[in-house]
């Protein structure tokens, strides 16, 4: 069973019809007696509402009046409220707004988002160098998943992007996509070894381009997912793009290349 805490409890509009006006009770004959039972219709509030129990007859809306019968019902994950609570009349001045559905809801906090356009690190560090492997990654503390959650009383749902893959544009025409941050140079490594997971080597220099730089963009693509309210589904994919430029030099003696 659901936490009901999480239910998802809303006025639906009702085909009820009160008795006729001046009519106070509703005669039942059940089968094979001779008897007959009186029941007068009653009406339920929820207790917030503030509202006491009435009876339908006292219920009647005042001529003149626009509104309608409602049924209060909550539902949630995995159960189904069983309760029967008898219809209320609700004038159209006090008719409750609609609550939100859950993919709404999801769509409410797919808006709040707010993704990191995640820091640009490569190795060397100032100067690349034309034949040597040269490491790219983003900065691993914004590489997170990012959650936003959309509320109302009784219902929470959320939107959690997550980073799969970035797409480099290394300026000289060339495109590699990682899939994932990359891997920082280590301290003391081999200068001639090549990144495990994200790195390009550049086989001409930047001179005579723009500011004698190569343009540099990463794009992260990011999936996103929503749950909540016994519910999920995805959304379509969010991208956010970091820039930076690269100065790429002859290499002269790779012994001392700096990192």
């Amino acid at each position: 069973m659901g936490d009901p805490n999480l239910a998802n409890c809303r006025y639906v509009r009702s085909d009820y019809q009160p008795p006729s006006q001046g009519t106070t009770t509703v005669a039942y004959h059940p089968p094979n007696t001779g008897g007959a039972i009186t029941a007068t219709p009653a009406v339920y509030r929820p207790s917030t509402s503030g509202a006491q129990v009435r009876f339908a007859q006292q219920q009647q809306p005042t001529p003149g009046q626009s509104g309608a019968w409602y049924m209060y019902q909550c539902s949630g994950e995995g159960w189904s409220d069983a309760l029967y609570r008898p219809p209320i009349w609700i004038p159209d001045s006090e008719r409750p707004a609609p609550q939100p559905s859950p993919e709404q809801l999801a769509q409410q906090a797919y808006n709040q988002l707010r993704l990191p356009s995640p820091q640009i690190h490569a190795s060397p560090a100032e100067t690349q160098l034309v034949n040597l492997p040269t490491w790219l990654w983003m900065n691993r503390g914004q590489w997170q998943p990012q959650t936003a959650t959309a509320s109302v009383p009784g219902v929470s749902v959320s939107a959690t992007a997550t980073p799969k893959s970035v797409t480099w544009s290394m300026g000289d025409g060339s495109t590699i996509t990682c899939q994932g941050a990359g891997s920082p140079f280590p301290s003391g490594g081999d200068p001639k070894a090549p990144s495990p997971d994200c790195g390009h080597t550049y086989r001409q220099t930047s001179q005579g381009q723009p500011n004698n730089t190569y343009p540099v963009s990463a794009t992260v693509h990011w999936t996103v997912t929503w749950s909540g309210a016994g519910q999920s589904g995805t959304f379509p994919d969010l991208t956010t793009t970091s820039n930076a430029t690269f100065a790429v030099a002859e290499s002269q003696a790779l012994n001392n290349a700096p990192r």
